[in-house]
């Protein structure tokens, strides 16, 4: 149970990830992020998750972008003089 308390993809559905990535970046500036075909050549979620599901490397960059993503969002919304990041 530890193990997962500290993984902060706990509990994140990958079609979560792939849907924020793209809410954030859009598939231009994803493929760009992370040159994979899935992200380039005619993008869906759908068809991406099919490919990231088989592909252990590319799911890996995936999954290292939304964390620095999300990581640079929440320090983004630290208010000027604070320390600490809020626990969410």
């Amino acid at each position: 149970m530890t193990e997962q308390q500290n993984n902060p993809l706990h509990g994140i559905k990958l079609e979560q990830i792939v849907t924020a990535l793209v809410d954030h970046y859009g598939w231009p500036e994803l493929a760009r992020r992370i040159d994979i075909n899935c992200f380039k050549t005619d993008p869906s979620v759908k068809s991406s998750l099919k490919f990231l599901r088989r592909t252990p490397w590319a799911r890996e960059k995936t999954e290292a972008l939304f964390i620095a993503t999300k990581l640079q969002t929440d320090l983004s919304t630290v208010p000027p003089g604070t320390t600490s990041v809020p626990r969410s």
